[in-house]
């Protein structure tokens, strides 16, 4: 599963600002607003939710099914504390990926490491 992480914060607490091992090179991937859109038309929650799904077994034959899933976890701020908040996070899976590759990216760029450490001062 690819995820997208639409929010910087989140991103970069994900990474440690770029300083996990393995994790130093930070990339923001742009896509268009169509295929971020299909995503989520086509994305089942990634947990159980009474009064959203008929029941928890209609759930799971969506979540299998669907080709992208939605997640929400707490946003962070600049010290890495959570917010009260969430952020979207979206999980592609089978043709989602396929698309996401092939068709909805449209630009990458390489978020070098002063740029990930200036949004800290």
């Amino acid at each position: 599963m690819t995820w997208i992480k639409p929010s910087f914060l989140w991103m970069m607490y994900r990474c440690g600002w770029g300083a996990k091992a393995g994790q130093e090179t930070v990339l923001a991937v742009e896509v268009t607003r169509d295929g971020f859109e299909w995503a989520l038309r086509n994305a089942c929650l990634s947990s159980y939710v009474r009064g959203v799904h008929p029941d928890r077994a209609t759930w799971q034959r969506q979540l299998k099914h669907a080709p992208t899933r939605i997640q929400w976890d707490p946003e962070r701020d600049l010290h890495l504390q959570a917010l009260p908040y969430r952020s979207l996070q979206l999980g592609l899976s089978g043709e989602a990926v396929r698309r996401y590759a092939d068709e909805w990216t449209v630009a990458i760029s390489d978020v070098p490491p002063s740029h990930v450490r200036s949004t800290l001062s």
